[in-house]
């Protein structure tokens, strides 16, 4: 089979989008497949490949991580028909994921999409819930062409059905569990990053407002007394509040900026609880490395997290934007050992069930059936 890939994020991006779409390239290229990612140029010296077409691009205003593209059509014309692609999968609603569309009813391939990120409920976090009602015309617009539209939790597939999106299917994420794991030495990552406190309370993710971070801050700001002075807190990773939440951060709490491979998942493993009070995900793929790390997690009972934490089994489930409702639920477990470690062993179970390739078979299958389905019409 041979698949053409048009996203508007792409690896070495640092987001979700980037790092599944990388890792499914990995995974067709094992299987024997052939692919193309057409996909914006991002940073120098980037990662090169032959079967990537890098197009110039510009950083999107509200979601740096996604690149608004200057496509030249004819030479994606040329590298599609060169290329001649059984189908074609867009995982983006911008430039490059509109060419994707273009070519798939220009040259009668096949057209799938995939959504990963619900941008409506980004405006609220960045004042601008003025464009909401227009951007969910568009994106109803947008995706409408594709004959599968893969999202990656029950609750988005909700959503966009209560919507009337339609050929919706549950294209849900794995998680690497011999990199992400319990058993790295705690004691180094406590020493790299001088904590002298019982318990590591930790954070991962974009630093931006559609996390929910200052709700964050309020709980750290607010945990009882004789509980905050044995907490130490990490925040892992980078973004355009890094520097205000420097400011109003408490003197227990380190800021460790991007981390990646061992590093990140030295600092899960090291972690007591894994705190994410983000209202917006659509799946959370932190929150299920946090739980391969057996790591019981306490997040906000919104999108994609409430279909991966068992609340009260691998974790707990708060009201979003409620510090305190955060703030019982730390208390609550590190307070019971017994309770933590238990939920620490479901968490990790859980997780092992959560295979990167059932997931990918699951979607190549899904290709397969589109891709017959003209087929299947002429002999019916």
């Amino acid at each position: 089979m041979k698949i053409a890939i048009f996203t508007d994020t792409f690896f070495p991006d640092v987001n979700g989008v980037a790092r599944t779409l990388n890792r499914f390239t990995h995974y067709l290229e094992n299987q024997g497949h052939s692919y193309k990612v057409f996909a914006p140029n991002s940073v120098p010296n980037e990662y090169v490949s032959d079967n990537i077409h890098r197009l110039k691009s510009l950083p999107l205003f509200l979601y740096p991580e996604c690149r608004v593209a200057f496509p030249n059509f004819l030479q994606i014309k040329s590298d599609i028909e060169q290329f001649s692609p059984d189908l074609i999968h867009v995982a983006t609603p911008f430039t490059v994921g509109l060419s994707g569309v273009y070519f798939a009813k220009k040259l009668d391939i096949p057209v799938v999409g995939s959504y990963h990120t619900d941008f409506s409920d980004y405006l609220r976090f960045y004042d601008l819930e003025f464009l909401s009602k227009p951007l969910w015309k568009y994106m109803k617009w947008f995706h409408s062409p594709f004959k599968k539209l893969f999202v990656p939790s029950m609750d988005t597939l909700e959503k966009l059905n209560i919507r009337g999106f339609s050929n919706l299917e549950i294209w849900p994420r794995g998680v690497d569990c011999q990199l992400y794991h319990p058993n790295y030495d705690k004691a180094s990552v406590r020493h790299r990053y001088g904590i002298s406190k019982k318990f590591t309370l930790t954070f991962v993710g974009r630093l931006a407002p559609e996390k929910d971070l200052h709700t964050l801050m309020k709980i750290a700001n607010s945990l009882p007394a004789g509980i905050n002075e044995q907490v130490h807190w990490i925040i892992a990773g980078d973004g355009p509040l890094l520097e205000e939440l420097k400011m109003i951060a408490p003197a227990n709490m380190t800021f460790t900026g991007y981390l990646k491979g061992e590093g990140l998942a030295e600092v899960y493993s090291a972690s007591d609880l894994f705190i994410f009070p983000s209202p917006t995900e659509t799946f959370g793929n932190v929150v299920l490395e946090a739980l391969a790390s057996g790591t019981p997690v306490i997040g906000a009972n919104s999108g994609g997290v409430k279909n991966i934490v068992t609340h009260g089994g691998t974790g707990h489930l708060c009201e979003p934007g409620n510090a305190e409702d955060f703030i019982q639920r730390i208390v609550l477990l590190l307070t019971n050992d017994s309770l933590r470690a238990q939920i620490a062993l479901n968490a990790r179970r859980y997780a092992l069930t959560q295979k990167w390739d059932q997931i990918f078979e699951n979607l190549v299958n899904h290709y397969y059936s589109v891709i017959d389905e003209p087929v299947k019409k002429i002999y019916a």
